[in-house]
């Protein structure tokens, strides 16, 4: 079943604007996304190590030595 409009008036159709990746439509109330935007974003991501980390096989966290059948 569908609903009769309110109005005798066509709905409004979304504004379009043809880009160099094509046809892209205008959503009222939603903006672009800005450089200064996506920029905050990086600025705000966590940092990441340049290289991995050594693992921590000695001492305490030694596993191999955990599977030790003699003491001595």
């Amino acid at each position: 079943m569908s609903r009769k409009p309110e109005s005798s008036s066509a709905p409004r159709a979304f504004e379009a604007e043809d880009t160099e990746a094509g046809a892209q439509t205008l959503v009222p109330g939603v903006a672009p996304v800005t450089l200064g935007e996506r920029l905050g974003v990086l600025a705000n991501a966590p940092l990441l190590p340049r290289k991995g980390q050594r693992l921590a096989n000695h001492g305490l966290f030694d596993t191999n030595a955990r599977n030790q059948l003699e003491m001595f």
